[in-house]
């Protein structure tokens, strides 16, 4: 049960015979009024409990995007029923609209529809609607929760999708090279051309310079449908905020990109979110709905508050492929973390594949080391810099290791990652 403003209006109405007239008599009379209005106007309200609940939910929705859901009720009481129906979506839902008000006829229904904005990615839930129903009077209600259970899967936003044309426009142009002269792991053979000056010399054919008593170097082209393997981080580093969002999320934009670019380079792209077990595995199928199940199994990832098993992504890599492949870890660069496995990690799975390290930098400890004004200020641009110089002293060791490092702010770090696959591409690495 429930009351409203209204009967508190009439509270304040009684006391003024009371003041009057401060006898026992009174104050029985003006409990007795109020009791009596009560209990009437709580008889001819229609009872909550005789109310149907049918709850719809979309699919889903991108971050920062609005949707609705629908609550299809019905009243199968014999009275009209007056007052109000409140959705119990949690505050990260963003609820425009959660409590409304409600007129119903007996036998009737009616669509309550409430906006979303979600501010928070992953599976948002509501278990339950509240509903009040006031008497005629609006002085007193009964008051009900009904169990109407819905999950609304919130999409990582995939920001990074602008710069999906630019990267394949530079993809179609490496392409489209008629002969494309590298040498190395991760090519094909093109053709046969005469050698000029500036030629590799390891390019040469000495049997086809034999035959033709000409030097003939061999061209190659990118080879395709190459594995690419990206191993997301979901352990505790990853829910450092970095700016408006945690790295996690940063990680997911730049693994898309990465793997939306890939596919339609004609490569094969398996995604694993790992830290103690995997969290996530999502690969490519041909079909073209990489982006489809990337967004979909990506979605509900959170940071797990533990350390990363670094000595389990090998077997993780291995269980995707057992070729050379390129190995894109997402993961810190924070000296702690890069210390106690990243760097082991790294010299092991460089020894058979292409490794690329692709970390957010934090553009707050650029622009604290550079102001210097006060006393605190200088201590914390020290403390920023020396951050900085143990970055770059592992960034360092891992390039040592033949891994390449992509170092950049939240929304400079998918670019980068995708520029480093195309370098990585025209250069004959993959």
């Amino acid at each position: 049960m429930a009351i409203s403003g209204r009967f508190f209006l009439l509270a304040l109405l009684l006391v003024v015979p009371l003041i009057a007239a401060p006898y026992a008599i009174t104050w029985v009379v003006a409990l007795a009024v109020l009791l009596a209005v009560s209990a009437a106007d709580l008889l001819l309200a229609a009872s909550p409990r005789r109310i149907a609940v049918r709850r719809e939910m979309p699919a889903g929705v991108r971050l920062t995007e609005s949707t609705t859901a629908v609550l299809r009720l019905a009243n199968e009481s014999p009275r009209l029923l007056r007052g109000q129906v409140r959705d119990g979506w949690q505050p990260s839902a963003g609820a425009a609209n959660a409590l409304q008000a409600l007129r119903i006829p007996a036998g009737e229904r009616a669509v309550v529809r409430v906006s979303l904005r979600p501010v928070r990615r992953g599976d948002l839930r509501t278990e339950h609607v509240t509903f009040r129903s006031f008497g005629p009077l609006g002085m007193a209600a009964w008051q009900k929760t009904i169990a109407a259970p819905g999950t609304l899967r919130v999409l990582p936003p995939f920001h990074s999708k602008r710069h999906l044309p630019s990267k394949l426009r530079r993809l179609r142009e490496l392409d489209g090279r008629a002969a494309v002269q590298i040498r190395g792991a991760g090519t094909e053979f093109d053709s046969l051309r005469d050698y000029v000056r500036g030629d590799d010399v390891r390019s040469i054919d000495w049997r086809a310079t034999a035959r033709r008593r000409d030097v003939v170097v061999r061209t190659w082209r990118p080879e395709r449908d190459r594995r690419v393997v990206i191993v997301l981080d979901t352990s505790r580093t990853s829910a450092a905020r970095i700016g408006d969002e945690p790295r996690l999320d940063t990680g997911i934009e730049a693994s898309l990109l990465l793997a939306v670019l890939a596919e339609r380079g004609g490569d094969r792209v398996s995604l694993v979110a790992y830290d103690r077990r995997v969290r996530a595995r999502v690969s490519s199928s041909g079909k073209g709905n990489m982006l489809g199940a990337m967004v979909q199994g990506l979605a509900p990832l959170q940071p797990e508050l533990i350390e990363l098993d670094a000595a389990g992504v090998p077997g993780q890599v291995r269980s995707v492929t057992a070729h050379r492949a390129l190995v894109v870890l997402v993961t810190s660069l924070d000296a702690g973390a890069a210390g106690e496995g990243l760097i082991p990690l790294v010299a092991q799975l460089a020894r058979r594949h292409v490794v690329v390290v692709a970390s957010v930098r934090d553009p707050a400890l650029d622009e604290a080391r550079r102001e210097r004004s006060t006393a605190s200020l200088a201590y914390r641009a020290a403390a920023a810099e020396h951050a900085l110089n143990r970055r770059a002293a592992v960034m360092a060791v891992l390039r040592q290791m033949g891994a390449e490092v992509v170092d950049a702010p939240p929304h400079e770090l998918p670019p980068e990652l995708a520029d480093m696959y195309i370098r990585l591409k025209a250069a004959g690495r993959l």
